[in-house]
């Protein structure tokens, strides 16, 4: 099915990847830049599942019954954790992608579309200061809808401050990962939903509706570490030595599961026993990247 909204938006950033290691701009220009131009334009003009760009230059999507960001699981029918509207990371990979596609216009010349991808940027950067940021709980919202606010403190908030390009200014990216590292981290990645919070599921374990119920409402994800060790290195450079305590974990963690692998997800509390897939490549593959040093 292609229910997604944010693995378009994440393509953005892996060309962006992909060219600061390799310095082939060339590749993009002759291969992508026409695309990803295009994929801009789908947003504004609205696609399925209604994503589209609202009025306010952030981006919305959702309809019933579909299930369209990372946290999607869905039993039968019932959307687990639905988050229509407009979720915080999708803001967050959002303003990335068109400022991504600013530099690009800039490095191809192409001023007329780089004027105008600064000017969505600089509104949607406005708009997401405005509403999403919670000033009693000092983070931010997880879903704003039809004036609506989502408190619940979860992992998606971390993007706004991990990804290249980030909304937030310094303060406010400090204050956002310590209430992560607070309310989510654990040794092996982190928790989907606060501890804190009514809906919390502190194990995954049981019938199928059980796990799936649990999935997203509180269980660790192992691939999280990787965006929460971005973040972290940002706000606070000179702090290497709790990165390398905080991966510490996952070094104990190569010989409880599929052995030399990470696996998917883990309980929420103590002992965080592994559960899903013994070896799930988006684990190893963000454990791998944030191990290493800059």
């Amino acid at each position: 099915e292609y229910n997604t909204v944010d693995a378009t938006l994440w393509y953005f950033e892996a060309t962006r990847a992909y060219v600061e290691k390799t310095g082939d701009y060339e590749f993009v220009r002759e291969n992508l830049y026409e695309k990803l131009a295009n994929v801009v334009l789908w947003h504004l003009q609205g696609t399925r599942y209604n994503i589209h760009v609202d009025t306010d230059g952030l981006l919305y999507a959702g309809e019933p019954g579909a299930q369209l960001t990372w946290m999607d699981a869905k039993i039968g029918d019932l959307v687990v954790t639905p988050r229509t509207g407009k979720p915080v990371e999708i803001q967050a990979l959002w303003y990335n992608a068109l400022k991504i596609m600013a530099d690009f216009a800039e490095r191809f010349e192409d001023f007329e579309d780089q004027t105008r991808y600064e000017a969505m940027a600089e509104t949607a950067r406005y708009s997401f200061n405005q509403v999403f940021w919670n000033e009693e709980a000092e983070c931010l919202f997880d879903v704003v809808v039809n004036g609506q606010r989502d408190a619940s403190v979860r992992p998606n908030q971390i993007f706004a401050v991990s990804l290249p390009h980030t909304m937030v200014d310094e303060a406010r990216a400090r204050k956002i990962v310590e209430k992560v590292e607070r309310e989510l981290l654990t040794p092996v990645g982190l928790r989907s939903l606060s501890p804190q919070d009514e809906q919390y599921c502190p194990i995954y374990i049981g019938s199928p509706f059980d796990r799936d119920s649990a999935y997203h409402q509180g269980t660790v994800w192992a691939w999280l570490i990787g965006p929460f060790v971005d973040a972290y290195r940002k706000v606070f450079p000179d702090r290497e030595d709790r990165v390398e305590e905080t991966l510490a974990g996952f070094k104990t963690h190569l010989s409880e599961a599929g052995l030399g692998q990470i696996s998917e997800i883990f309980d929420a509390d103590a002992p965080h026993n592994p559960r899903g897939c013994v070896a799930q490549a988006w684990s190893v593959a963000e454990v791998l990247r944030a191990s290493r040093k800059r």
